[in-house]
C-alpha cells in the first residue's frame, strides 16, 4: 500500500482527492464491463422489454429510498462506511447473478433491489465525499478527470466483455464477465480502507433541506433540471443497448458501440474540464441539451446500426460538454445555500430524490405505453417526448444567478 499512497500523493486532501477519483474508475470500469450487458442478459432469457423495463424501474424505486436511509446512516456514522456498503451491495448483485444464472428473470426483484440498494450507498458517499474533497476551483477538474476514467472505463470494458462472450458458448462468458466485476468492486472495497475516517454529527434534517426550495430560488431551479435529467435517463439507460442488440444479434457489436461511445467521450471530457470554464457553464448546458436532443431525432424513426453508431457518437460529445458545468453549478449552489457546512448531506440526497422521481416516472410511463399500444408505433413517440429531458435543463439553469446566494 505504500507505492499506492506514494502514487497518489502526499496524505491529506490531495491523497483522498486522489483516491476517490481511483475508487471511481475501479467503479467505472466494473459497470462498463457487466452493467449493459445485464440487460442483454435478461432479455436473451426473457424477450420480454417489459420485464427489462420492471428490472430497471425496481433499481430506481430502491435507489432513492436507500439514498434518504444512506444520508441519515452517514449522518450518525461515517461517509466512508456508507461508501463500502455501497460497493459490498454491487458486489452481493454480481454475486448473485452469478449464483442465479440462467434463471434471472424469476428473480427480476431481487437483482434490482440489490443493484438498486448498491447504487444509492455508493453515489450518496461518493456524491458527499466529492462535495467534501474537492474545492470549487477543482470542481470542473475533478468532474472532468473523472469523466475521463469512467470514458477509459466505457473503451476497455464493453469491447472486452463482448469479445469474452461471443467467443463462448450459451451463458458462459457472462458468468466470467459477471465475475470479473465482482473482483473490481472487491479491489474498491479494499482501497477504502486507505481513504481518511469522515465522521458527521448533528441531526438529519433531510424534510427541513426539502422545504428550502422555497426559500432559496436557486435550489428550486436546479432540483427541477435534476427531474428533467432523470426523465430523459430512466428510458435511455437500458433501451439504447437493447435496440443495438436487437439490430445486430451480437454482443460483440454492442461492445463496439461502447467503445466507439467511449473513444469520443474520453476526448470530450478532456477538451470540457481544459476548456469549459464557470463563466461559459450556462452556454455549454444549452449546446449540450440541444445536441442530445438532435441524437433523439436521429434514431427515433427507421433505426439502423449505422444511425445507432452516429447517436453514439453524438451522446458521447454532448454529455461531457452538459455534464461538467452542470454537474459543477450544482455543487456551487449547494455550497452557498442554507447551513451547506452542516447540510451538504442531506442537500445531496434531495438532489438524487428529483433525479429519481424523473427516472421513476420515466420507466413508469414506458412501461404503461408498452402495456397498452403497439412498442413499434409508440416507441418512436415515447423516446421523443423523454428524450427532451436534458434539453429542458437549460430552461431553469439560465435563471440561475449564483450571486444571489453570496
Amino acid at each position: 500500500m505504500g507505492i499506492l499512497e506514494r502514487w497518489l500523493g502526499e496524505a491529506g486532501g490531495k491523497k483522498d482527492l486522489h483516491l476517490l477519483l481511483f475508487i471511481g474508475g475501479l467503479y467505472s470500469l466494473s459497470i462498463a464491463l457487466s452493467n449493459t450487458f445485464v440487460n442483454v442478459y435478461l432479455w436473451k432469457q426473457s424477450g420480454q422489454i417489459v420485464d427489462i423495463a420492471v428490472y430497471n424501474l425496481t433499481v430506481v424505486l430502491f435507489q432513492p429510498l436507500t439514498f434518504v436511509f444512506a444520508g441519515r446512516l452517514a449522518k450518525k456514522v461515517d461517509r466512508i462506511i456508507v461508501l463500502r456498503l455501497g460497493v459490498i451491495f454491487l458486489a452481493l448483485f454480481y454475486l448473485s447473478v452469478l449464483l442465479v444464472g440462467t434463471r434471472a428473470t424469476d428473480f427480476i426483484w431481487l437483482l434490482g433491489a440489490l443493484i438498486g440498494i448498491g447504487y444509492g450507498f455508493y453515489w450518496l458517499a461518493y456524491n458527499v465525499l466529492t462535495f467534501e474533497i474537492t474545492e470549487p476551483e477543482t470542481r470542473d477538474f475533478f468532474n472532468g478527470f473523472l469523466g475521463i476514467l469512467s470514458s477509459l472505463g466505457g473503451m476497455i470494458g464493453p469491447i472486452l466483455s463482448g469479445f469474452i462472450i461471443s467467443r463462448l458458448e450459451k451463458f458462459t462468458g457472462y458468468s466470467i464477465v459477471f465475475g470479473l466485476s465482482l473482483l473490481l468492486f472487491s479491489v474498491a472495497v479494499f482501497l477504502s480502507f486507505s481513504l481518511k475516517r469522515r465522521p458527521a454529527h448533528g441531526k438529519y434534517f433531510f424534510l427541513r433541506i426539502l422545504k428550502e426550495r422555497k426559500n432559496n430560488r436557486n435550489w428550486l431551479l436546479i432540483t427541477r433540471a435534476h427531474f428533467f435529467q432523470g426523465l430523459r435517463e430512466g428510458t435511455f439507460m437500458f433501451i439504447i443497448s437493447i435496440i443495438v442488440y436487437i439490430q445486430t444479434d451480437s454482443e460483440l457489436a454492442l461492445g463496439s458501440y461502447g467503445l466507439l461511445n467511449s473513444a469520443i467521450s474520453f476526448v470530450a471530457y478532456f477538451l470540457a474540464s481544459r476548456y469549459i470554464k464557470q463563466p461559459m457553464r450556462k452556454k455549454a448546458i444549452f449546446i449540450g441539451g440541444i445536441l442530445l436532443y438532435s441524437g433523439v431525432l436521429l434514431i427515433a424513426f427507421d433505426v439502423t446500426f449505422g444511425k445507432l453508431l452516429i447517436y453514439g457518437a453524438i451522446v458521447a460529445t454532448a454529455y461531457p460538454i452538459l455534464l461538467v458545468p452542470y454537474i459543477s453549478l450544482t455543487y456551487d449552489i449547494i455550497g452557498r445555500a442554507w447551513q451547506a457546512a452542516d447540510m451538504r448531506i442531506e442537500y445531496i440526497v434531495v438532489r438524487e430524490l428529483f433525479v429519481h422521481f424523473g427516472r421513476i416516472v420515466s420507466i413508469l410511463g414506458f412501461i404503461l405505453s408498452v402495456l397498452f399500444f403497439d412498442l413499434k408505433q409508440v416507441l418512436p413517440i415515447y423516446l421523443l417526448i423523454v428524450g427532451a429531458g436534458h434539453t429542458m435543463i437549460y430552461w431553469f439553469v439560465r435563471k440561475i444567478d449564483i450571486n444571489d446566494q453570496d
